[in-house]
């Protein structure tokens, strides 16, 4: 759940005084006894222990691609898919919902097609074309997380405070192509290192899925550009 400030207020008496009328459109943070206390969420949850568990196996996974061995690849990158489905389901259920599980998600699943991508790509078991559309399109969402980060990061904006992901500053919501785009990556990457593993039997099907997965790649990248509910900041900065 998404956390927001709340104010407290010290004063001598045991009452607290009512708002002036003149107050009422001040900052309450600029009025004397009041302080901002920013609040943190929960982030040590079953969920996002799963996800964190997705994120570290990419390396894993990308270094048995390089060393050939394709079944264990395989397999391991089929765990990190069901842990992709399970950490949300629990979520949901358990009402363990978290900011920055809406970002550490999508960051452990762009690691994890990264390191793929290139890695299969220097096996030459995906094209290169396809490849480069992949990273660029995660390449910018990944500078993009960067940006809003810093944007919504609420005051005072520091090094420490950037990278204390408990306190929560912009949700990311994945949009409905996005979520179709990551099921055909998914399928493309799994049958791609596959492929060596049952010597490839149906190669034009796999080439006619790599087109697919360029297109809702493109597709998706531009969704988030022209999306208004992609994003939402959750400390619009002060006009």
């Amino acid at each position: 759940m998404a956390k927001s400030c709340v104010f407290s207020t010290s004063t001598g008496s045991n009452k607290d005084p009512a708002p002036s009328e003149d107050t009422k459109d001040k900052d309450l943070t600029k009025l004397k006894g009041v302080k901002k206390i920013a609040l943190h969420e929960n982030i040590y949850t079953l969920p996002n222990f799963l996800t964190f568990t997705r994120l570290v196996s990419a390396p894993v996974i990308g270094y048995w691609v390089l060393q050939g061995d394709y079944k264990s690849a395989a397999i391991l990158f089929g765990v990190a898919c069901i842990t992709d489905g399970l950490d949300g389901w629990i979520a949901r259920r358990f009402n363990m919902q978290s900011i920055v599980g809406t970002i550490l998600d999508p960051m452990a699943d762009k690691t994890l097609m990264t390191i793929l991508t290139v890695t299969l790509a220097m096996q030459n078991l995906i094209p290169l074309p396809i490849a480069v559309i992949i990273l660029g399109r995660d390449a910018g969402l990944i500078l993009s997380s960067f940006y809003y980060r810093y944007i919504s990061l609420p005051e005072p904006k520091t090094f420490a405070r950037y990278w204390d992901f408990s306190i929560p500053s912009a949700e990311v919501h994945p949009t409905g192509i996005s979520k179709v785009n990551t099921a055909v990556q998914m399928a493309y990457i799994c049958l791609s290192l596959l492929a060596p593993v049952f010597d490839n039997p149906y190669p034009e099907y796999l080439e006619y899925l790599g087109y697919v997965c360029a297109t809702t790649t493109i597709w998706s990248g531009a969704s988030y550009v022209y999306s208004k509910d992609a994003v939402k900041i959750l400390y619009p900065p002060k006009k």
